[in-house]
């Protein structure tokens, strides 16, 4: 009976078991049919989701029902052959894009890619330059302080030196957030750094997802002291812009697109058209030229943008 239903989020996902966390403790649930048989070429259940679940006499769980997703960050599954649809973390009410300032480089052409997919997504970004301690803050501000002057937080980090780790545990509090970056970014020391337990938990899961690669899918949230869930997305680096229309990007930057309606033709493609109020701005230094080049090369592919004019 729907009343004996009762209220929960996914946190937890291994062949086929989920862990629910409900109010009246964590249950391991399987699924009803009916809700396997209502997916349409996407995930029918993913980490964040809301659920209502029955609780079975032996301790474990049916999860009955999906609450409608809020929002839900979509990649197209990378395996040849599918246009199927992966969830990576559904209802999550910001991501964090982590990206260290040395070692390794930071490939913003990468960090500007996501910045398109979450603002597709309308899930709201923010931006961690961790290891500041490598390059010192004057440098970093010069890699990213770009994303600052459009409008996007960058919160300045080094775990090593504890710099910035009270306004990330702030930034997290009180969210579900999923985290994303390259690997060797250093998220793993910054959420230690957070919350000593959660790093930790992190880097296990990632080790057995690794091992067991090929057999087993871990997926996990984790939850903050005092509120607040995080999500480790090590795979977001390989989502591609798929279901994006190429007249449409101009939109998902947001410096470029309060500009559109100044270009003098409606189809402008801001590439060599005259009067594009875009190239315009670039050349006057009211956008910044590598986020304009990131915005051609999204937009025509890196064989028609110059090499020289690339960053690195």
């Amino acid at each position: 009976m729907k009343a004996e239903w009762i209220p929960g989020r996914v946190m937890r996902l291994q062949s086929g078991f989920y862990s629910v966390e409900t109010g009246q403790g964590t249950f391991v649930c399987q699924v009803r049919g009916r809700v396997k048989r209502r997916r349409d070429r996407t995930d029918f259940i993913a980490i964040g989701d809301r659920v209502q679940v029955s609780l079975l006499p032996d301790g474990s769980g049916v999860i009955e029902q999906v609450e409608e997703r809020r929002s839900a960050l979509v990649r197209l599954d990378p395996r040849p052959g599918g246009d199927y649809r992966q969830i990576l973390v559904a209802n999550a009410d910001q991501m964090g894009l982590v990206f260290a300032c040395a070692h390794p480089t930071p490939h913003l052409r990468m960090l500007d890619r996501f910045l398109v997919i979450c603002e597709k997504q309308s899930i709201p970004a923010f931006i961690v330059a961790n290891k500041v301690d490598l390059v010192g803050m004057q440098a970093a501000r010069e890699w990213f302080g770009r994303y600052e002057a459009v409008g996007y937080p960058v919160l300045y980090t080094s775990a090593a030196q504890g710099l910035g780790i009270d306004a990330l545990h702030s930034r997290l509090q009180g969210r579900l957030t999923g985290l994303a970056g390259p690997s060797g970014v250093g998220k793993s020391s910054l959420l230690n750094a957070v919350q000593p337990e959660l790093g930790l938990a992190v880097s296990e899961v990632s080790q057995f997802t690794q091992k067991g690669q090929h057999t087993t899918v871990v997926r996990e949230m984790f939850a903050l002291n005092g509120g607040g869930y995080v999500v480790d997305l090590p795979g977001l680096r390989s989502l591609a812009l798929w279901d994006t229309q190429p007249e449409e990007l101009d939109g998902y930057f947001p410096e470029l697109r309060e500009l559109v309606a100044d270009c003098q033709y409606n189809d402008c493609t801001h590439q060599n058209e005259s009067g594009c109020a875009v190239r315009r701005a670039v050349e006057d230094g009211a956008v910044h030229p590598e986020r304009y080049i990131s915005y051609l090369r999204m937009r025509f592919g890196d064989a028609e943008v110059p090499e020289e004019e690339s960053e690195a």
